[in-house]
């Protein structure tokens, strides 16, 4: 995700677009359809056919209304699920911490096993939760995983659902040995719910794209649109119907295109959640909450390793 300050220089930001690979598709097309208007200007003012192309521009103008509310749909709706996808982070980031904080609380200050567990567990469900919305979990970005961890999980294709199943285990063993009380069991476990609810609404983000149809009919709408175009103002402004074409297309085609990217907020492109470095801030958190201390590329595995 592109990190910038608002009311920063107006020049400065307007060189971010230039980093996007969206920006990139734009370009080539916008040249594409630069190219096509002026080979069309150039047939018509060699052979000059202008007696053909005489045409209420009108028709232009109700086109255009017609595809800007397509267009504005469009973009609402990419952003709504933009939105919502930050909002279930945020949420992930309070209820992590939550629960960090009722773990601490609960068990005696000497159960360090415990503290250990969760700190590990809570930050790597959060990791596993950020991977797998896109092309699926690599161990390699958890921490602390024993090879017996390794083994277990590369024979899962849902590794979230099973830390958070080895989360809810622990507590439920806790709660039969009576370590921690009913009412202590019963918040804690609402907690652990709120992470499954926030796994299921990223999942449900996810898999539920705009509907296909009415994504090609958008781009074939546009893509007509251009083409059509170059007609419409031949007539009447010659051979300025080519920049005010690549105009034209370039601010239609870029809302399409920049609500097909954020239509996934998951992934990296530029727009897209970072929702890796929320995931690595939230397991800094729960170690600081639950061992006074950051995680270190020097721990020992063997630490975590016994509290599987």
């Amino acid at each position: 995700m592109i990190i910038y300050k608002t009311n920063g220089p107006w020049f400065k930001d307007l060189g971010h677009l230039f980093t996007s690979y969206t920006m990139t598709r734009i370009s080539k097309s916008v040249i594409a359809i630069g190219i096509y208007a002026a080979l069309f200007v150039g047939a018509v003012e060699y052979w000059d056919l202008h007696e053909y192309l005489a045409m209420d521009t009108m028709m232009f103008s109700v086109l255009g209304l017609i595809l800007g509310l397509f267009l504005g749909f469009r973009t609402n709706t990419a952003y709504d699920r933009w939105w919502e996808a930050r909002k279930q982070w945020g949420a992930l980031v309070n209820h992590s911490r939550n629960m960090a904080i009722y773990v601490d609380s609960m068990w005696p200050e000497s159960d360090t096993g415990i503290r250990r567990f969760m700190a590990k567990h809570i930050g790597n469900f959060c990791l596993a939760l950020a991977w797998h919305l896109r092309d699926g979990v690599k161990l390699d970005n958890l921490v602390y995983l024993s090879e017996e961890e390794i083994a277990y999980y590369s024979t899962k294709d849902h590794v979230p659902n099973f830390i958070a199943l080895r989360i809810f285990q622990r507590m439920a063993e806790a709660h039969r040995n009576g370590d921690i009380n009913e009412g202590d069991y019963i918040n804690i476990k609402a907690q652990h719910q709120a992470l499954l609810d926030i796994l299921g609404a990223c999942e449900r983000i996810k898999k539920t794209p705009i509907p296909f149809s009415y994504n090609v009919y958008l781009k074939l709408f546009v893509t007509a649109y251009g083409i059509l175009l170059p007609m419409g103002l031949e007539e009447s402004f010659g051979w300025t119907t080519v920049p005010l074409t690549m105009l034209v297309f370039f601010a239609l085609l870029g809302i399409e295109l920049m609500g097909e990217e954020i239509e996934d907020p998951f992934g990296l492109d530029c727009n897209d959640l970072p929702t890796n470095d929320i995931a690595h801030t939230i397991k800094g958190n729960v170690f600081e909450i639950l061992e006074d201390r950051k995680p270190v590329e020097h721990d020992r595995v063997e630490q975590y390793s016994k509290v599987f």
